[in-house]
């Protein structure tokens, strides 16, 4: 690096947004420097425990963000090659067609993108293909038209989720195989090959897979990048700010802190942030000088405005009879995604979670004095638990920002109030059908240990919004390509640019888009 530090394209994280970016650019021979604030994530059995990933939150960052009152939370982020893909549940979803347009919801206006999903269907595609995305378009009736089906078929249910899907079927609704990347090879039982990477586990969610078998960032996108010449990743930089030219139209220089305490800087014909919605926001927000005073990209005073991370719900019922299942996260309901017939409002989805375990249930002991049943140790409730995560779309506001104080702390404010009517109504629905789902019809109980403890500002795995894109400069802060507005040679490819978030996982849409951007990138390079 020091013989020639310039570069054509640096990229500032590697997750969904950034890894794909990379993955994308490395065949063009352009020259590409890849920064990542950590390192590669340890293999080691404690990859797979629950107590070190979920009670003791072993692979979080060891800091702390405050909220609107000062109050200081830990955040879900983990600083690792791959970004938060490492830990996702590796669903992947496109955004409903509807998504793309305004709409109402029963607190606000869900606004309209600049593009359509017409535009973005053929990055979707490439995407699901890029990241082994197993499913079956067709099944999900509120899904988009499709150019191809995905390439990998759904992973098959269990006996215990089977079931499930059967009687959702029995009470009107159009249960679907939630898409899911994984590198599996199944045979004609659903069962994972001898020689499948990916064993049909229960760690597939929230965990990092020791097998390697996840698609996360790291594993698909990276990886194969850097076995390019051209590409090169620097680990343990945390990129401190960006400095532009006297004209204010150019980021010339990235400074980064290195792991071995010193401060190195870089310089590229583009630079693109990737480090996630709050990080990349803060990172602009640092990077204020003369020119941009309010934070580079920010004329339009969006940016760390916006943020939005789901209304979601972890959900525990106990079924009747057993739940053997090991790999539960394979199905999905979108039938209340855009209303119901007593809800005029859309409601959002439900899809399964990974199956839980007794220390994860142990975990939540104290929250659930009283509600469990008392003639059912932990280990026995945890055999017949079924996991749902209810997902509903909350609205981009002005005041739910991202800002720095003087001492460069992270404050995040949010409205923790914001469209929840929507998933209180979905979770009345599921509620209502747990006695036709082979039940107990009054424990469905609050799973919340995968929202850290009930606290909704902690759980920023979802997070978007805080760099928006649009037509207007005046109210966004990047063009249709993800250009900043007020500078030539600066993108942002995370979350940050949703204007909208839906009610589904971001990760595919940022995918997506992380190809449709590299594109115009190799293009404007050419």
């Amino acid at each position: 690096m020091a013989d020639d530090p310039h570069y054509d394209v640096i990229i500032i994280g590697t997750g969904a947004g950034g890894g794909t970016l990379a993955h994308r650019l490395a065949p063009t021979g352009k020259r590409v420097l890849i920064l990542e604030r950590g390192g590669y994530l340890p293999r080691e059995r404690d990859n797979w425990d629950s107590t070190a990933v979920f009670v003791k939150g072993k692979y979080r960052a060891p800091e702390f963000w405050y909220d609107k009152h000062g109050k200081e939370f830990p955040p879900e982020v983990n600083y690792y090659v791959g970004g938060n893909t490492k830990f996702y549940g590796a669903a992947l979803f496109r955004l409903r067609p509807e998504d793309f347009g305004e709409l109402r919801h029963h607190d606000g206006i869900s606004p309209a993108w600049p593009l359509r999903y017409e535009d973005l269907e053929p990055y979707y595609t490439q995407a699901e293909h890029l990241y082994l995305v197993h499913g079956r378009h067709g099944e999900d009736p509120t899904g988009g038209p499709t150019s191809a089906q995905y390439a990998y078929p759904p992973v098959e249910h269990e006996a215990r989720i089977q079931q499930l899907s059967d009687d959702l079927g029995k009470v009107g609704l159009h249960p679907f195989h939630l898409p899911i990347g994984v590198n599996l090879t199944q045979d004609e039982h659903g069962r994972a090959t001898h020689d499948s990477v990916c064993i049909r586990c229960d760690r597939v969610d929230g965990f990092p897979c020791l097998m390697g078998a996840k698609s996360d960032a790291q594993v698909i996108c990276v990886d194969p990048a850097l076995r390019y010449d051209n590409v090169t990743m620097v680990t343990d930089a945390n990129v401190r700010r960006l400095e532009t030219d006297p004209t204010g139209r150019t980021v010339t220089r990235v400074v980064a802190e290195l792991g071995n305490g010193v401060t190195e800087t870089f310089g590229a014909d583009i630079v693109v942030v990737a480090a996630g919605a709050v990080n990349s926001a803060v990172l602009l927000l640092r990077s204020a000088n003369d020119r941009h005073p309010g934070g580079l990209a920010n004329s339009s005073d969006v940016v760390g405005r916006h943020y939005m991370r789901h209304n979601n719900l972890a959900l525990m019922a106990v079924s009747k009879e057993p739940n053997p299942t090991r790999f539960q996260k394979t199905l999905a309901v979108n039938d209340w995604y855009l209303g119901a017939d007593d809800w005029e409002y859309p409601l959002g989805g439900i899809q399964m979670l990974g199956k839980s375990d007794a220390d994860q249930i142990h975990g939540e002991a104290p929250r659930w004095a009283g509600a469990v049943m008392p003639d059912m140790p932990f280990e026995v409730l945890a055999h017949h638990a079924v996991d749902f995560w209810l997902c509903g779309e909350d609205l981009p506001l002005p005041g739910s920002r991202v800002t720095l104080d003087k001492d460069d702390g992270i404050h995040l404010a949010l409205d923790e109030k914001n469209n929840i009517a929507g998933l209180k109504h979905l979770q009345h629905k599921l509620r209502g059908m747990l006695g036709h789902l082979g039940m107990h019809e009054h424990h469905l109980l609050d799973h919340s240990i995968y929202l850290h403890k009930g606290m909704p500002i902690g759980a920023t795995a979802h997070q978007a919004g805080t760099v928006r894109f649009g037509d207007d400069p005046r109210s966004s802060a990047l063009d249709v390509h993800c250009k900043a507005h007020d500078l030539d040679n600066l993108y942002v490819v995370d979350t940050s640019f949703f204007p909208s978030i839906g009610a589904v996982n971001p990760s595919l849409t940022a995918i997506a888009n992380a190809l449709r951007v590299g594109d115009h990138i190799a293009a404007r390079l050419n």
